[in-house]
């Protein structure tokens, strides 16, 4: 069990603005080849869920498992790529949350359900990007 009992589970993987932003009109803000590389480094040999539209970013072979329902399906410690969907519902299966900060403000209509202020940032590096200058990258811990 993880934190004040709570049962370990899944680690959130998000892109997010400077605005909490996460997708304008059912697309992504933005996508990095560096961030996708570094996402795979931290993924390590633990499971990495995503949708079929995330998938597309990435290269033919890289070990990611697609699943629409992944958010629901991923186990203790593996990480799940989120592009747009609701974490709320999934807040009692988190032991932590990674967000890739742009470090840009975007057009958006989709945000970030969570408050930041319940999770505790345990590390945090800059990054330089192939189509940003600096992406940053927090890990956050419950």
């Amino acid at each position: 069990a993880g934190p004040a009992g709570r049962r370990t589970a899944l680690i959130p993987v998000l892109c997010i603005d400077d605005n909490n932003g996460l997708m304008f009109n059912r697309r992504r803000l933005s996508q990095d080849q560096a961030l996708r590389a570094d996402l795979l480094r931290e993924a390590g040999g633990r499971r990495l869920w995503m949708s079929a539209y995330s998938r597309r970013q990435f290269e033919a072979g890289a070990e990611i498992t697609v699943d629409e329902d992944f958010l629901q399906k991923a186990g203790a410690g593996e990480l799940c790529f989120v592009e747009g969907a609701a974490l709320l519902p999934y807040w009692e299966r988190m032991e932590g949350l990674i967000l890739y900060r742009w470090n840009r403000r975007y057009p958006a209509d989709v945000y970030l359900d969570l408050e930041l202020s319940a999770f505790r940032l345990c590390a945090s590096e800059e990054f330089p990007g192939h189509s940003h200058d600096k992406i940053t990258k927090e890990v956050y811990c419950l």
